[in-house]
């Protein structure tokens, strides 16, 4: 009898294991489909923390080579991971704008139809490629489609490529999500890469990953690129976690805090401090973070010393710890509000 209870106690204790495995492979795999709301709020559960599991990865998310200072998008091509922004520069100032920077070295030139300056990039690539500085080959020109041509993809696209006197756009996004219509324009970029007119597309202002999302599940080529606002203060984290998932990278825009507020960042004492540390500007290093940190920059200026200053991170490098340190500056603070 003491024979049998000792294996009625092995075989009680064996069910039990069992039933503890399997329970863990219930939870791991996919559930079946009931009809109870406890069911339901349990596959809901499930499939959130799937989702999030997924946009955490960051394993297809492009890496930098800087030594060629390029990033290869989800597109093919390659793209250089710093350029010259033409915000808020009038038609004369972006045309000498974008003359100095290929002059310095820049390889990319960030634009938009807003801006009301495509036509003075063109302009400003036309002289730097008659004076032999650059060829056409040699430079990525971006523009963004404002929401107003939205439903005039096509057109608007066209217009682009006139006012830039250009063959092809390297890159071109939407300027803002606007639910309404902006799976129609991104389309209409789908249909202009398939022309060759456009060579790869992304969006603009996407802040929610749902919202981006959306336009990716409505249509074909996965963005190659997204620009948001992204500087120390606010450092997309979350969105650039998302974005990996697609191969997308993220670009951003006032990397330097944006008009009236540089000053903040320049004055901020960890940025000076390591500014100080390495005998380079609060923007160099700024700037040195941004590509480090895997985000392609585009600082704008109008001033062809800053212009010059701007390029001139590729000799020295910030070390693990203060890369730590610009890390922890993040307060999730944006200077914009669109």
């Amino acid at each position: 009898m003491k024979k049998y209870g000792i294996i009625a106690v092995l075989l009680t204790m064996c069910l039990l294991f069992a039933a503890c495995g399997q329970t863990t492979n219930t939870n791991s795999a996919e559930k079946p489909k009931g009809t109870t709301a406890e069911t339901q709020s349990s596959e809901t559960q499930n499939t959130s923390e799937t989702v999030i599991d997924k946009a955490d990865s960051t394993s297809n998310y492009p890496a930098f080579d800087f030594n060629e200072k390029t990033v290869t998008l989800n597109s093919g091509y390659k793209m250089p991971i710093l350029g010259l922004g033409m915000f808020s520069l009038s038609d004369s100032v972006a045309e000498n704008s974008t003359y100095w920077a290929l002059k310095a070295g820049f390889r990319l030139i960030d634009t938009a139809k807003i801006y009301g300056n495509e036509a003075a990039v063109g302009r400003g690539l036309q002289r730097a490629i008659n004076e032999g500085i650059v060829k056409r080959e040699d430079v990525f020109i971006t523009t963004k489609m404002w929401t107003s041509d939205f439903s005039n993809g096509d057109e608007a696209i066209n217009a682009s490529l006139e006012k830039l006197g250009v063959d092809y756009i390297d890159l071109m996004i939407l300027h803002h999500s606007q639910p309404s219509n902006d799976v129609d324009a991104y389309k209409a970029m789908e249909r202009a890469v398939a022309d060759g007119k456009l060579k790869s597309i992304g969006l603009s202002n996407y802040y929610e990953p749902s919202d981006f999302d959306r336009v990716v599940n409505a249509t074909t080529i996965k963005p190659a690129l997204l620009q948001n606002e992204t500087h120390p203060y606010h450092q997309s984290g979350r969105m650039k976690q998302h974005i990996s998932q697609y191969g997308t990278v993220l670009e951003s825009w006032f990397p330097l805090g944006g008009r009236g507020n540089t000053q903040t960042l320049f004055n901020d004492s960890t940025i000076s401090a390591i500014a100080q540390a390495h005998g380079k500007s609060s923007a160099q290093v700024i700037i040195r973070w941004h590509l480090q940190a895997g985000n392609i920059c585009i600082p704008g200026s109008s001033n062809e010393q800053h212009i010059i200053e701007d390029y001139n991170v590729w000799d020295f490098e910030l070390t693990d710890d203060e890369m730590a340190q610009m890390t922890a500056l993040e307060k999730d603070e944006r200077f914009a509000d669109y």
